[in-house]
This record gives C-alpha cells, structure tokens and sequence, in this order.
C-alpha cells in the first residue's frame, strides 16, 4: 500500500469514527454527573404512557423524558446516571402533594424535573372547577420546601405548562391562554425563589408554529406529538446544560 492510500485510509477511519463515537462537549450535560438519579414529575405529557413495571420496554414513556433518558443513557454508559418517570396522567398539583413521599422524596433523587399546571388551567374548562394560580403555586411551593429540606442539594427543574390552540381548546383558548399564563408565571417565580433551572416551552412551541401548524407540534392543544417532544426534551436540555455547566 502506497503512502498516499495509508493516509487516505487513516483520514477515512478518523470520519468513519466521529460519527460513530458518543459526543461530548457542546453536547454534554454536566448535570447528569457520575451516578446522578434523575426523576421526572409531573402528568400526561410527562407520564407518556408509561408502563408500571420495571419493563425496559416501557419504563420511561413516549415522551421527552424517554427521549432524554435515551439519549444520554446511551452517550454515558460509564457513569451510571439512573432516570426514572413518575408522571402520572390527569395529575394536578394537589395530587402531587397526595404522593409526594412515596413517588418523589422517598427515591432520593439528585436531579428532579417537574411539568405540572396544564390540568390546573383546564378543570375549570373540563370539569366546572376553578382552582386558583394563588393555591396552585402556595401547593406547589409547599412541595417544593419539603423537597429541599429532605433532600439538601438537589438539582430542580421546573417546567411552565403550556399549550396550543389546537382541537378541543382552540374555541376556549384565550381563556385557557390566560390560565396558562397565571401558572407560568407562578412557576417563574418558585424557580427563581429555589434557583432552579426554569424550562419555558411556550415560547419555544410559538416559535415553531412558523415552521408548521401549531397542530404538528401538540396534536391536541395540550400533548405534544412525537416533534413537539423533541423540541420539549432540546429545550429541557439546553437549559440545564446552561444552568449547571461544566466546572
């Protein structure tokens, strides 16, 4: 073999490599450091049909916590980072408080994400109830304490709700909008009094409508599709990325 057909086949083999190898960097997440237990929280968008099991299949949902776990699970083997989901479907804020230690404190993780205020806007549309943002952020705040007080040290990340006036909510979207809006703005506020990484997908989920129809992104004014869970789990990514860099 020629001098000129050992580089080329040298140069070859490094491409063939930089595709094939785990990438790091840019596209790392500090955050999930060795032995890290990251939890998911929170309700249908994060619970994604999960299964109740230990199933490997179907431990983690379809949804962007599965997409994360996935993702990293499979760049980092080596450090042994555990994801588990608790999302449950239908869930508010009040049934969080209701399974709190058992779901949440009693797993003792280091990294906890929370989605949760998308059901506490709808009831009033859905079932005729009118809980306030006041009480859903004084609930919200409550489990918040307990969480750091049994737990010092923990990584939060809290997610605003959001949606799209798609389906069933496209003729009560203002109304829900400003729901929505209320809830977010309680969750900026505990993120800020907790210093967790704050995840605001609303802006991120308009700002892909001009791309394709909000219908593409959340088929049904609250799930996100396959696409819009990509953008949710790219966003969650890129702010805990940022929030805890590499040292």
């Amino acid at each position: 073999m020629t001098m000129k057909a050992k580089l080329t086949l040298f140069f070859f083999t490094l491409f063939c490599l930089s595709f094939s190898q785990p990438l790091v960097g840019d596209d790392d997440i500090p955050a999930f450091s060795p032995n890290s237990f990251v939890l998911f929280q929170g309700d249908s968008i994060t619970d994604g049909g999960r299964g109740r099991t230990m199933d490997p299949n179907h431990i983690y949902g379809q949804d962007y916590a599965y997409l994360i776990a996935a993702k990293f699970s499979a760049y980092f083997p080596d450090r042994h980072v555990t994801f588990y989901n608790r999302g449950v479907s239908g869930n508010r804020v009040s049934d969080l408080v209701k399974r709190w230690q058992s779901d949440t404190l009693a797993l003792k993780p280091t990294l906890l994400s929370i989605l949760i205020g998308t059901n506490d806007a709808g009831v009033a549309f859905d079932k005729g109830v009118d809980p306030t943002a006041e009480q859903f952020q004084k609930d919200y705040d409550a489990l918040l304490a307990q969480t750091v007080e049994a737990l010092p040290g923990i990584k939060l990340v809290l997610i605003e709700p959001f949606g799209l006036p798609v389906g069933k909510v496209q003729p009560v979207w203002d109304k829900r909008q400003a729901a929505l809006k209320l809830r977010s703005q309680a969750v900026e506020a505990l993120a800020e009094k907790y210093h967790a990484a704050l995840v605001k997908p609303q802006e991120i989920f308009d700002a892909a409508c001009s791309r394709a129809p909000a219908s593409y992104w959340i088929w049904d004014g609250v799930h996100p599709t396959a696409a819009g869970h990509q953008l949710l789990a790219d966003e969650w990514c890129r702010v805990v990325r940022a929030t805890w860099p590499a040292q």
